[in-house]
């Protein structure tokens, strides 16, 4: 079957471009989550420049940027939105993880907590200690998606967030058990993009880091 054109697939339906904020000094090392003043690194702030060159190839198409509050966030979506000609606008239901005591804990103390399995073979069953349950984190992720394709009616939207709330809105997506969404791999500036029309929705692409988004479209 011929491939139609990301114009055409977005005129009866909103095309989600989920961007995972850049490097910054403590990733891969650190569980940050919502804690203030953790900024991009300088590969970070490099990344955010090189997404926001791909996500100009859709210049004028683009109807909003969506970010997280956090500065990690903020940071990532400031060059989108220049190179757009766009504001950034925040919402809360983008947000990390609410990691409660584990927040700013190293990963390498975690994984030897015996929890750490739980974590990543049932997190459904999860709740960080004193915060939020990935089932939770699930949902509130969902819901603002779904808010923001109500909001955008076939049009194309930007929606930086961190790696595990886009994780879980993939699995959502595919109809994938979040007990599976671990297996899901998100790196930092990548782009993941979801079609929602009047079939459904669709993943078009998961942790794109390539050049070309324009032939996304559904087949």
């Amino acid at each position: 079957m011929a491939r139609t054109s990301t114009k055409k697939a977005t005129a009866s339906g909103t095309l989600l471009l989920l961007v995972r904020h850049g490097q910054t000094p403590t990733t891969g090392a650190v569980l940050p989550g919502r804690a203030p003043g953790l900024h991009l690194s300088d590969d970070g702030r490099a990344q955010a420049a090189a997404v926001a060159e791909r996500i100009a190839q859709f210049a004028a198409r683009v109807a909003a940027i969506y970010s997280s509050p956090l500065e990690r966030t903020r940071e990532t979506a400031a060059p989108i939105a220049a190179a757009l000609g766009r504001k950034v606008v925040v919402r809360r239901g983008l947000l990390e993880a609410d990691f409660g005591e584990w927040t700013g804990a190293e990963l390498k103390r975690l994984v030897k907590l015996p929890e750490w399995k739980q974590v990543q073979n049932a997190p459904s069953t999860f709740r960080f200690p004193g915060g939020e349950s990935f089932a939770e984190m699930q949902l509130r992720i969902c819901t603002t998606l779904q808010g923001l394709v109500a909001d955008h009616p076939g049009e194309v939207v930007v929606v930086v967030s961190h790696a595990d709330p886009i994780k879980a809105a993939v699995a959502q997506t595919m109809g994938c058990h979040l007990d599976l969404f671990q297996r899901i791999v998100v790196s930092p500036c990548s782009v993941t993009a979801l079609a929602h029309g009047p079939g459904g929705p669709v993943v078009l692409c998961v942790n794109s880091t390539g050049r070309d988004l324009t032939t996304l479209a559904p087949s």
